[in-house]
């Protein structure tokens, strides 16, 4: 059963952010083979290669082949955030049927909409523009995430 307060993350989108973390916490930001990342986070791999490919056209992973290859980050991990790199492999944030926010208008009752889909869109980047690989690694997330997740009533389904 749905809830309706549920926000949707594709498995492309939670694999492309597992698998930046893994290349972000790799050992002297060595090339990680895509066999190992796959490994790691239990993701299929040839889905992962498509993911890395994108990442990749997006200048967030670097990529070499042969027996020293693998993939590694293109920038620090302080730089990267994760709407970063869930923009690369998904594209704007909210989209509301394929159109930015911004661009949908409804007749009559229905005309205020728009304003909420822009509202929530400011808030999905209000914390994924916030957060950065380095934070997650680190485990320390800045403030304004630290209170939306130490109130109770977040950790509730409805």
């Amino acid at each position: 059963m749905r809830h309706c307060d549920e926000v949707r993350i594709s498995a492309k989108a939670d694999y492309a952010v597992r698998a930046a973390l893994e290349l972000a916490a790799a050992p002297n930001e060595e090339p990680v083979k895509g066999e190992q990342l796959s490994e790691a986070q239990g993701i299929p791999l040839q889905f992962l290669e498509h993911i890395l490919l994108e990442l990749k056209h997006a200048r967030l992973v670097r990529a070499r082949r042969g027996a020293r290859g693998g993939y590694w980050l293109a920038r620090a991990p302080e730089t990267i955030t994760l709407a970063d790199v869930i923009r690369a492999v998904e594209g704007p944030l909210a989209n509301i049927q394929d159109s930015a926010p911004e661009e949908t208008h409804y007749p009559g009752p229905a005309e205020r909409l728009r304003d909420v889909w822009v509202a929530v869109r400011a808030n999905l980047r209000a914390v994924l523009e916030t957060v950065t690989l380095a934070d997650l690694i680190t485990g320390e997330l800045p403030d304004p995430i630290a209170q939306l997740i130490a109130d109770p009533d977040a950790w509730h389904v409805r």
